[in-house]
């Protein structure tokens, strides 16, 4: 009974790298184009395992900075989730995040996580833009693709 019941279960197909970034430029492109201007400057797929991050991809101005002021740019997106269980496909903004401080995250995986930042605005700039309600919603779209179909790598 036990193995009819597990053959029941859907599979769930794991993302691999090169799609996920497919998808994630794809959603850049959607949200800058149905707000009018880049969203967010910065997109970064992070693993973090044992309390270390380690850059898995980045698309931005820059790279050296990222990885090397990723704890302190993490900061107020880590004050702002703290405390918080996530799931794959769950994202989280902070709202007052100044200069190169993350705007937002993005559960892609185990232990995997898409960074979303805009260096020269806060997400409450970005917000108090009428377009902001629309480009929001490729980024919706991305969050279930990672939920149906989490990124392994």
């Amino acid at each position: 009974m036990a193995l009819k019941l597990l053959s029941q279960l859907p599979m769930v197909k794991a993302m691999q790298l090169e799609e996920a970034i497919r998808g994630i430029k794809s959603c850049a492109e959607r949200m800058n184009s149905l707000y009018g201007r880049v969203v967010f400057d910065e997109w970064a797929v992070v693993s973090i395992a044992d309390g270390k991050a380690r850059l898995v991809n980045y698309f931005g101005p820059r790279l050296e900075g990222f990885q090397k002021n990723f704890a302190a740019d993490a900061a107020e997106l880590r004050k702002d989730a703290s405390g918080e269980e996530y799931a794959v496909g769950d994202f989280e903004f902070a709202r007052h995040a100044v200069g190169t401080s993350f705007e937002s995250f993005m559960v892609v995986g185990q232990g995997l996580f898409l960074i979303c930042n805009n260096t020269s605005a806060t997400m409450d700039m970005i917000a108090k833009e009428p377009t902001w309600l629309g480009a929001q919603v490729p980024f919706v779209d991305l969050s279930e693709k990672f939920r149906a179909s989490p990124l392994t790598v």
